[in-house]
């Protein structure tokens, strides 16, 4: 009598993604795509470009509706879907709203990264996927950039994981940036930050169920002796000198009340404002009520709303 039990699975990280025995990823959620094109409802018009043929690396670009005879040049956005580091892409269609709706609502160019995924590709090719795209664009490598970009306004922007790469990259620019690559970073904004760690904080405490299921999804995201306390996930695990290497001038966070990551994103905020030799501005955001990012899944909202203009607020500021 043959057995039914099926395929073994060997990593089960719900809600996101199974990982079996042969080698079969399977996904869960965020595996649907919307096509680059027109987008009726923002007027925003999209495309995809290929940053690199070896590893596949690619990008969706997004251009406002633009009068013909506007001169004006527009900040840059660059943006980092959020997914855990596991699922979700650029062409997810609620990320691809979500960054039409931003990029209509606050007048920018915008580039929304197609960072690869793990267990495919394990950390740290999302990092520097993301580096990858980000002298891609600086370096002026398609049109709509060379000739609507204002390079003095240069934006990170992400959500959840994509925030936490947001945090990586101006670090790295930081502590990297030689003048031929040319990268000056006016700000980040980041949406509901996952930062983390192993001693429950905050929310937290009072949670165990959800502190145990963030971190499996990072202990499978990145397995290592140091679990949630790599400093990939908590950047404060060696101090807060890494925030003065900060290259930008301000930072803005939006935390959600019931968002089990929202004390992560306040201790960020607190450690911004108390680092020393950090000399930006900080500013945070507390939606009440709502949950991890409640304006991806539904954008429609009065308090989703608010987040897009707040955000594009944040974006045209001088």
């Amino acid at each position: 009598m043959g057995s039914c039990s099926g395929p073994e699975i060997i990593h089960d990280v719900p809600p996101y993604i199974r990982v079996y025995k042969d080698g079969t990823v399977e996904r869960l959620v965020a595996t649907e795509t919307a096509p680059p094109g027109f987008d009726p409802q923002t007027g925003v018009t999209s495309k995809d470009v290929l940053i690199n043929p070896t590893t596949g690396l690619t990008a969706r670009l997004y251009r406002p509706n633009l009068p013909a005879t506007n001169n004006q040049r527009l900040p840059l956005v660059i943006y980092f879907h959020g997914g855990a580091f596991c699922i979700a892409t650029a062409a997810e269609p609620k990320y691809h709203n979500i960054v039409n709706i931003l990029v209509a609502e606050a007048k920018v160019i915008g580039i929304s990264v197609n960072y690869r995924l793990v267990p495919e590709h394990p950390l740290p090719a999302a990092y520097e996927d993301s580096w990858e795209v980000i002298k891609w664009a600086v370096a002026g490598s398609d049109e709509w950039i060379r000739d609507d970009v204002d390079f003095g306004k240069l934006f990170l922007a992400g959500d959840s994981a994509g925030a936490n790469i947001s945090h990586h990259m101006a670090i790295r620019i930081g502590k990297s940036n030689p003048p031929e690559i040319g990268i000056q970073l006016k700000g980040i904004l980041m949406i509901h930050p996952y930062f983390w760690g192993e001693k429950p904080v905050g929310i937290e405490i009072k949670d165990p169920f959800r502190k145990s299921m963030v971190d499996n999804w990072w202990k499978f995201v990145c397995p290592s002796n140091k679990g949630c306390d790599d400093p990939l996930i908590n950047p404060f695990v060696n101090g807060l000198n890494c925030l003065e290497n900060l290259a930008c001038d301000r930072i803005i966070i939006f935390v959600a009340e019931n968002d089990i990551l929202s004390e992560r994103g306040r201790i960020y905020y607190e450690s911004l404002v108390n680092v020393r030799h950090w000399k930006g501005k900080a500013e945070i955001v507390e939606t009440q009520g709502e949950d991890h990012i409640f304006h991806v899944f539904n954008p429609t909202t009065e308090k989703a709303r608010h987040l897009i203009k707040r955000s594009a607020l944040f974006l045209n500021q001088d």
